[in-house]
């Protein structure tokens, strides 16, 4: 008879002996020793990201709000009533004039103190077009002017886009400067607010789109929106979104997009590759013209170093052209989906006239046409070196000032329709809140759907303590793992509190048990899993896969196009570890808490904000006003200035804080462990946000469930007044 057979008293019989000469645990397979489990871990998991990546293809279900909402595009913009002529008596706003046209340099009203800037060419007679046409983000407006566009009769709009230079990536009250590009600098800061630096400059777009719609009414003109790289994927963007615009140009961008996890990360849309390819995106253009060039993508890979004084934070990435026959397919995929797509290829052997004629009716493109007198005149312009940082810094402080429209947002959605009279009333509403939070916001994958396939190995002992190694399958190279450490005199039939203890970031559950003050582990975690144990509780430490620098931060790039997170795979891990842990003999399945420190504090609000299983949840050294943590480039500590790059969660801003996470808790009890000396947050906001949890436990009658333990420390486990939470709350003596 196999241990999995032995009946349930027998199998506690066994647990009271175990440590004294078995070398697995009951009911579990041997377990062969790995010598890193984490980076098997972490390779597990990006194999089922690329798997799920490629599995997206055939069910993708493209449509233009879904693209909307996936860029950011949710305010309002300024009514455009016309074009602002910039300049001065050094720097006039007319540039230059012809007989065909004259050039000025322009601003244009976006959103709130967000305005768009770059080169208005004007038609001396009708337009026989108009024209939105963007450079590279790498490129200017001032270079793509030529005698082309000089002579075309059309009225063209030439944007300036956020750059990836890093210049105005900084912050002078603390003296920080970084490599951060431009637009991963306005990326970080608007990602958790459910805004992008794409949507942002699609909104500068569709401003132009709004102001030329209104003169159409005279003097009607198709609308061509067009773009190299950066501003040719911008194009594609807006006329998927904005069926004003008639026809699109794009060069040096379309694509097989599957890869995006490998580009700069201000290329990174949360759900992007679950409804859309670049062929989704041209077949919603269809059936308006597109002409495609393969030819001026971009080239970058960028830089891990930076000069003495500035920090070298930027997220790994690279830009470069497609192979042909992958850019083809991805043509002809778009051709499939819609029929009636009118898509022109065009490469070196393409030239400015067949490219009018595919994109404009026939009458204005014979006008344009005639219109044309290139000569090969070099067209000199100089370049505008101020408007960058106008640009960075008019999107900084708009997206700072959602800091504040946010919180009302959540206060709106939330808290204001939170029933507290009713504790049923109060779940039923909350349970429906966790379905939208671990379906939105974290993302969620299917239950876990491999056997179990429990296996243990026996670690070491103690006087008091036997330690187990243990692995759980959880999905198709997928699996959970841990140390188990259970207390020698646990007795027959005995059932005990089982505590999950999680370390943090780039940690091992080893770190967590280790009492060799010697170790780098002992100092944060304070044997937090072993000294629980020592007290007489079962207590599980898990590995939560952010571990290995790049090679775990690449897993969020992979996930985040699918609408997944790293927490996608670890409730997933965690659900599996819930139902191991309450089959267990020594298991009251009601008695399963939940305590971690760091990104283990991050995983307590997590993981059991979606899994009920876990009675209750410590948090330490996270707790914070963490939307503004990643978002307020005023807080020292704020995630623009460092090198975290896979932490921001979309729209998590205008969803769920952490209060609002303690609520998805409650009423289970929930506590913070806080050290004065913290520098993962400052007092006064992680107190600000803990009163929100405070009120609310008042007001549902339950406040003795909720605390925070302020101590006089760092960063670190401090293990007094949680341990006396866990026994109060646990019942045990």
């Amino acid at each position: 008879m196999t241990p999995r057979a032995l009946p349930l008293t027998v199998l506690a019989l066994a647990f009271s002996t175990v440590w004294a000469s078995a070398q697995t645990l009951p009911g579990t397979q041997p377990l062969e020793a790995n010598p890193d489990f984490s980076a098997t871990m972490v390779a597990g998991i990006d194999k089922m990201a690329l798997r799920l990546i490629e599995d997206s293809k055939s069910t993708r279900k493209p449509t233009r709000e879904k693209l909307k909402a996936a860029i950011g595009l949710v305010d309002e913009r300024v009514p455009i009533k016309a074009l602002e002529f910039i300049g001065d008596t050094e720097s006039p706003a007319l540039l230059m004039e012809t007989d065909l046209c004259r050039v000025f340099r322009v601003r244009w009203p976006v959103l709130d103190n967000v305005h768009g800037e770059g080169l208005y060419i004007q038609p001396k007679s009708k337009p026989h077009a108009r024209v939105i046409y963007m450079p590279d983000a790498s490129g200017t407006p001032e270079k793509l002017v030529d005698e082309f566009l000089l002579t075309t009769g059309c009225e063209i709009v030439i944007p300036a886009l956020v750059s990836r230079e890093s210049t105005y990536s900084t912050n002078d009250k603390f003296n920080v400067k970084t490599n951060l590009a431009h637009r991963e600098w306005i990326y970080r800061q608007s990602y958790e607010l459910g805004r992008h630096i794409i949507g942002y400059e699609v909104q500068k777009v569709l401003s132009l789109v709004d102001w030329f719609n209104a003169q159409s009414d005279q003097v009607p003109a198709p609308v061509l929106v067009a773009g190299v790289g950066e501003g040719g994927m911008l194009a594609l963007y807006a006329a998927a979104i904005d069926e004003r615009i008639d026809c699109v140009y794009s060069a040096g961008y379309f694509a097989p997009r599957e890869g995006v996890w490998a580009e700069p990360i201000y290329r990174n849309v949360f759900g992007l590759l679950r409804d859309f390819g670049d062929a989704e995106i041209a077949s919603l253009i269809a059936p308006r013209p597109v002409s495609l060039q393969f030819l001026f993508y971009p080239k970058l890979v960028v830089s891990k170093e930076a000069s003495q004084g500035v920090r070298a934070i930027a997220a790994p990435g690279r830009l470069g052209a497609p192979d042909f026959k992958a850019f083809q397919a991805e043509v002809e995929k778009a051709k499939t989906l819609e029929p009636d797509s009118h898509i022109q290829v065009c490469t070196m052997e393409t030239n400015n006239e067949q490219i009018i004629r595919h994109l404009f009716p026939a009458a204005k493109a014979d006008a344009a046409l005639k219109t044309l007198k290139v000569t090969g005149a070099t067209i000199t312009i100089k370049a505008d070196d101020t408007h960058q940082e106008r640009l960075v810094r008019e999107l900084e402080a708009f997206t700072q000032r959602l800091l504040v429209t946010t919180e009302l947002e959540r206060k709106e959605q939330f808290w204001n329709k939170l029933p507290i009279k009713s504790m049923p009333e109060y779940e039923a509403h909350t349970a429906k809140e966790r379905e939208r939070f671990w379906n939105d916001v974290i993302g969620r994958l299917p239950d876990p759907n491999l056997p179990m396939n429990a296996k243990s190995r026996f670690v070491r002992e103690t006087d008091k303590v036997a330690i187990y190694e243990v692995t759980l399958d959880v999905w198709q190279d997928v699996f959970a793992w841990g140390w188990l450490c259970l207390p020698k005199d646990l007795k027959p039939n005995e059932k005990r509190p089982v505590i999950v203890c999680q370390h943090g970031l780039e940690g091992l559950p080893e770190d967590t048990i280790t009492t060799d003050e010697k170790q780098k582990g002992y100092g944060p975690y304070k044997a937090f899993t072993y000294r629980l144990a020592e007290m007489g509780f079962i207590t599980f430490a898990p590995h939560n896969p952010y571990r290995g620098l790049d090679n775990f931060r690449t897993l969020q790039r992979k996930l985040n196009p699918l609408g997944l997170t790293l927490y996608s795979v670890i409730n997933g891990q965690h659900q599996r570890i819930l139902e191991w842990l309450k089959a267990q003999p020594f298991t009251p399945a009601d008695k399963i808490a939940f305590y971690g420190l760091s990104y283990g504090g991050k995983s307590a609000m997590r993981t059991p904000a979606v899994l009920k299983d876990y009675c209750l949840s410590i948090c330490s050294g996270d707790f914070n006003e963490w939307v503004r943590k990643c978002v307020c480039t005023d807080m020292p500590m704020n995630y623009t200035h460092t090198h975290e790059y896979e932490i921001w969660e979309w729209n998590m801003g205008r969803t769920f804080n952490y209060a609002e996470m303690a609520a998805l808790i409650a009423p289970r009890p929930f506590m913070v462990e806080r050290g004065h000396n913290d520098g993962v947050g400052i007092d006064e906001w992680v107190n600000y946000e803990f009163a929100k949890v405070r009120r609310l436990y008042n007001k549902l009658l339950i406040g003795d469930r909720t605390t925070i333990e302020h101590f006089d420390g760092p960063h670190t486990i401090h293990g007094v007044g949680t341990y006396q939470f866990l026994k109060e709350r646990l019942d045990w003596k």
